[in-house]
Parts: C-alpha cells; sequence; structure tokens
C-alpha cells in the first residue's frame, strides 16, 4: 500500500523538530559554542523544519539587534557539526542525530511588508468606507 504523498509536514516531523528546536537552543543558551558572534548576539530559533528521513534538520534563526545576519548564519554553519553533537543528551531516543542546517528566518520582513501593503492609500481606498464603520465598533 503506498502512502499519499503531501508536501505537509506529518506529526512526527513537526515533533521532532520541536524537539531539536529545544535543544539547539539549550546549547547556545548555556553558550557552549565558543565563537564571539554567536556569543555577543542574541540569536531566535523560529522554526526547524525536518526532512520526510529526519535526518536534515533546517533551523531558522533570527539574528536579534544584528543587521548583518549572514555573518551569525555562516558562524553557525561553521559549528554545525559540534552543535549536533552537543544535541545528543536532549535527543538520544533518536535512532539517527540529525545533519543540521541554519538559515536566516525571512517571514518576518514578509510579515512587515504584508502589513504596510495593507495599510497602503490604494489598499484603504479599495476598502473603502465599510472598514472605517468596523474599525469605529
Amino acid at each position: 500500500m503506498t502512502r499519499p504523498t503531501s508536501s505537509a509536514p506529518s506529526q512526527r516531523m513537526l515533533r521532532v523538530g520541536e524537539q531539536v528546536r529545544a535543544a539547539i537552543t539549550q546549547v547556545l543558551q548555556r553558550g557552549e559554542v565558543r565563537d564571539d558572534i554567536i556569543e555577543k548576539t542574541v540569536i531566535s530559533i523560529s522554526e526547524v523544519r525536518m526532512s520526510p528521513d529526519l535526518k536534515i534538520a533546517t533551523a531558522y534563526v533570527s539574528p536579534l539587534g544584528v543587521s548583518d545576519h549572514q555573518s551569525v548564519i555562516d558562524a553557525l554553519n561553521h559549528h554545525a557539526k559540534y552543535i549536533r553533537g552537543r544535541l545528543g543528551p536532549q535527543l538520544r531516543q533518536m535512532k539517527y542525530m540529525p545533519e543540521v542546517r541554519f538559515r536566516d528566518d525571512t517571514s518576518f520582513d514578509n510579515y512587515r511588508k504584508i502589513d504596510e501593503l495593507l495599510r497602503s492609500p490604494e489598499v484603504q481606498r479599495d476598502l473603502g468606507p465599510a472598514a472605517d464603520n468596523e474599525d469605529q465598533e
């Protein structure tokens, strides 16, 4: 029997992704990675997406208060094997320790652009007076 293919992640992929996210967060919070860029930066891990075979974990990170996100992403990817090794105690129930890849989380920029578009005068004009009445209630 073949399973239907779907682009949506399975419940297992979501659960394991959340466990990996928590484990990476703990490693970074404890300061186990000795790198000047990583130690001086507050890093938010918004999501970890797992591959269907659970062997690759893609962590989407947002360095806070830093204009050059790429240098932080490069530093994290440089230390990815070390971070993977430090995940062992938190993820000992997994058969394979996933390879960790770090990517810049651009979702907040996308949300900001959508918000700016929705607040633009052209969109407000198209919404008309009905939108104004809803705001007053």
